[in-house]
């Protein structure tokens, strides 16, 4: 038999204990989908980049606010959002995990695992669209960032908190330079990451497993949107590479950046301002395309020391067609950053790699963050070069040449020879200086061109086992003291008479 009163007691708790707290939700209703973009109806609070969600639990970002209906991005497949479906908002800007334990993980452009190695175990975040750091937090650059390949660090030198662009057609060797930087970053302290926009998964696994058999996973991060993915998560891809380096920056740490390509990703961003009905400008690309890479690109940066002294360098990658530089896109970066790496398809295929142009390449800033000993090298260097190849241009038209004109060509040539590297081979501060040396100084003149790089490999050896105070002199001063010039000189010279004798 029922006992009234005690129905009546746990009736009065459960008033008592009961809560009344209201949960307002904005919510909109889908009235058009179609090509990842829903226009939605009914948001009218929503902010421009906020995140709102669809009842599949996808997330689209809020791209375009007009008078009776927002324009949503969709971060997928929009095949099982239809019409009439509710939206609700968030409140939440776009957001990626950050901190270390993204490093060494292989991730989407939502910082979700894409390696099979589990959720990434951290609960910070950070808005993708940050404003950049102003004048006042930043300090010059001064400190080097070596990519351990001879021709850039001593003719297009990047220092920490630079960004310097590689560009060239396809298959010229752009990405064969951004990986040799991350691999000589190893034991640098430096943390990496590689965002591949718009790229084959085929080939984001390769990046991966050169990385992995190389040990430099254990620094770097990968950030892939690949060509199958959505128009919108290629869009947002090197905005959430970015926000992973810039929690590191602003945590003291130095950090190299790489965007491949950003050429993918401006297509990316004409797809979606497309089909939101975003009037078109040159070349189809909406207006703000230079607003678009300026505001990703102002954020790699050299921190004062009042702010822990951390950098973010980038390395964004520009594909051109036909060596065309003066197109829109190429000419909007090169105008954004502190100089380019330009990649030449005729030096690639006549066996110069990497092919880079030293004519038209150029760093803005990366000399003030030379080392001593590196400047003392690359000065004859980049003369020597210039002077080679207006007379190479010269010598095709003449058909007797003077014995002065010969040799200079034939030193040039040597050069030439000498900045020659074969790819995910970089090279340490004192293995650049040795090389570059002995080529500027003439040593080589009685070396046949084509042993030259044997005759580099085998002295350099030579001076680890027989003169190991020099390259280490080198290494711990960063500089080219006259003492270490006359060694150096000695222990060419002995080399030689073996050498000679060994060939």
């Amino acid at each position: 038999m029922l006992n009234v009163d005690e129905i009546a007691g746990i009736l009065k708790q459960q008033i008592k204990t009961a809560r009344s707290d209201v949960r307002e939700d904005e919510v909109g209703t889908v009235i058009e989908v179609g090509d990842s973009i829903a226009r939605v109806y009914g948001l009218s609070s929503a902010q421009a980049g906020e995140l709102v969600e669809f009842p599949n639990g996808l997330f689209g970002i809020v791209f375009n606010l007009e008078e009776d209906n927002v324009g949503v991005v969709i971060m997928g497949s929009d095949v099982e959002i239809q019409e009439g479906q509710t939206v609700r908002r968030t409140g939440r800007i776009v957001s990626v995990p950050v901190g270390p334990e993204v490093v060494g993980r292989v991730v989407n452009a939502l910082g979700q695992p894409l390696d099979g190695k589990g959720p990434v175990a951290t609960t910070k975040t950070r808005t993708i669209e940050r404003v950049a750091p102003s004048v006042v937090q930043r300090q010059p650059v001064s400190q080097p960032l070596q990519t351990g390949i001879k021709a850039i660090d001593a003719l297009i030198p990047i220092g920490k908190g630079q960004r310097e662009l590689i560009i060239g057609d396809r298959q010229t060797g752009k990405t064969a330079i951004a990986i040799d930087a991350i691999l000589n970053q190893r034991g640098k302290d430096v943390f990496c990451i590689y965002v591949a926009i718009g790229q084959k998964t085929s080939t984001v696994a390769q990046i991966r497993k050169i990385l992995s058999d190389a040990g430099a996973m254990e620094y770097t991060t990968i950030v892939a949107a690949n060509s199958a993915d959505p128009a919108s998560l290629r869009y947002i891809a090197p905005y959430a590479g970015c926000a992973m380096g810039e929690e590191l920056m602003y945590a003291g740490k130095h950090v190299l950046i790489i965007y491949d390509d950003l050429s993918k990703h401006a297509q990316a961003y004409r797809e979606i301002s497309l089909v939101l009905r975003r009037p078109p400008g040159r070349e189809a690309y909406p207006g703000d395309i230079f607003y678009l890479h300026s505001r990703l690109l102002e954020r790699a940066a050299k921190l004062s020391d009042e702010l822990g002294g951390g950098s973010l360098t980038a390395l964004p990658v520009i594909e051109t067609q036909q060596g065309d530089v003066s197109a829109y896109i190429p000419t909007n970066l090169i105008s954004i950053t502190d100089g380019q790496i330009y990649l030449e398809t005729g030096l690639f295929y006549n066996g110069v790699r990497p092919a880079v142009d030293v004519g038209l390449s150029v760093s803005r800033v990366g000399g003030a963050a030379q080392t001593k000993a590196m400047k003392a090298v690359a000065g004859p260097l980049r003369l020597e070069l210039a002077q080679y190849r207006d007379l190479a241009a010269f010598s095709k038209l003449a058909s007797d040449l003077d014995k002065a004109t010969q040799a200079q060509l034939n030193r040039g040539e040597k050069v030439t020879e000498t900045l020659k590297q074969p790819q995910f081979e970089p090279r340490s501060l004192d293995q650049q200086v040795v090389a570059i040396y002995i080529a500027v100084r003439d040593f080589l003149s009685d070396v046949p061109t084509e042993r030259i790089r044997e005759f580099q490999k085998q002295f350099y050896e030579f001076l680890t086992t027989a003169h190991p105070d020099i390259p280490r002199s080198i290494a711990d001063t960063s500089a080219l003291s006259d003492e270490t010039t006359r060694q150096l000189e000695s222990a060419v010279n002995d080399f030689k008479q073996r050498f000679g004798k060994g060939g």
